[in-house]
């Protein structure tokens, strides 16, 4: 792994630990961690250069976010060609960006991000990431057939294809600019029925009326005050301006839609999927909380191997990390039942807390 200097200039840069974390499955099996907080990260490493013409493309890692995230990525990137490592960063040019962000309510997603053309095409669908702070795995899948899939801890949450779920390419069809709707085209589903009569007297039937329970006041002088009336009420008889009913339009053809065409401007990439010089995989995030933790990076071509790999890793550790977990959360709701209850024995004095030594064992990168 190369670390890049990104943002080091300006005091912003970050650090990668090298640890399996507070909790875990097993101490031994480690990866790498963000710290500290509110800090830019960029680190990346150099694989054989892969082709992935006529070849399954499998993107796969682990991510856990031991800080409970509430605004931060948890992606990696796919780089093309040439990088200079020490430089990398977030205006490096990309091939695939792939993984789960997170920014408070509105923003829980699993981003997939294809660079095509000179430019970055993010996939149209909303597909929801995990959001817990257990170790979960992100697979991409893209096929020859210009297919992909998304995994979530080796269970399928998207599919389809590249040439409807992203805006790479211009539609195949479009729909015809030249097309109008005819004139005996009937779109209203309910129309008014020409049966319906309105009642004799409807007109007559006064939107208001004086109020029977109303009593003249004793005070009521109807030499000084007039003629004494009783106030208005509305009128429970009254139901508005007469309308017919409506009945079902027996020419109702449905909603008028233009025919669809060939698009003019379409124009096939047999090799939409092709990323012909893969040669590193970056990590590049902004994070205001760390302690994102990355592991079990696989790129290659068999989705089977790529499923296994994640059910020896993650699948093996899996029940143990969420045991550790879980006994983590317990002694932290002790530990804070124990200070509400000292507190109450102690005086009004403000007390500075200690801060909590971080045992966690790890290696700074």
């Amino acid at each position: 792994w190369v670390i890049s200097d990104w943002k080091k200039d300006e005091g912003a840069a970050g650090e990668w630990l090298h640890t399996a974390g507070k909790w875990n499955g097993d101490p031994e099996d480690k990866g790498i961690q963000t710290h500290p907080d509110a800090r830019f990260f960029a680190i990346s490493a150099e694989f054989p250069e892969f082709n992935n013409k006529d070849k399954t493309l499998v993107l796969q890692f682990s991510v856990k976010h031991e800080q409970k995230l509430d605004c931060g990525g948890g992606y990696v990137k796919l780089l093309s060609g040439d990088v200079d490592q020490k430089k990398f960063g977030g205006d490096t040019p990309y091939s695939i960006m792939f993984g789960p962000d997170i920014c408070g309510y509105s923003t829980k997603k699993v981003h997939a991000i294809l660079g095509h053309g000179g430019k970055n095409h993010p996939l149209k669908k909303d597909v929801s990431c995990e959001t817990d702070q257990l170790t979960h795995v992100y697979t991409f899948i893209l096929r020859p057939d210009a297919t992909y899939s998304i995994l979530i801890d080796n269970k399928e949450k998207d599919s389809g294809s590249l040439y409807t779920e992203w805006d790479i390419l211009p539609p195949k069809q479009i729909k015809d600019p030249d097309a109008k709707k005819p004139e005996d085209w009937e779109d209203k589903e309910y129309i008014p029925d020409p049966e319906d009569k309105k009642p004799e007297g409807y007109d007559d039937i006064p939107q208001e009326i004086p109020d029977s329970d109303a009593t003249k006041p004793e005070d009521w002088d109807d030499e000084e005050d007039g003629e004494w009336k009783a106030p208005t009420i509305p009128n429970p008889e009254y139901k508005g301006p007469w309308k017919p009913k409506k009945i079902k339009n027996p020419k109702y053809k449905g909603k008028w839609v233009a025919p669809m065409i060939d698009n003019p401007d379409f124009k096939d990439d047999p090799e939409l999927y092709v990323f012909p010089s893969l040669k590193y995989l970056g990590i590049e995030l902004w994070q205001v909380k760390s302690g994102t933790l990355f592991d079990n990076i696989l790129v290659c071509d068999d989705p089977e191997y790529a499923k296994k790999l994640a059910e020896e890793t993650w699948g093996k550790h899996k029940d143990a990390e969420k045991e550790a977990f879980e006994a983590e959360d317990k002694k932290k709701d002790e530990e804070e039942e124990s200070k509400d209850s000292d507190d109450e024995d102690t005086s009004d004095e403000a007390e500075e807390p200690e801060e909590e030594e971080d045992n966690e064992e790890h290696d700074e990168l």
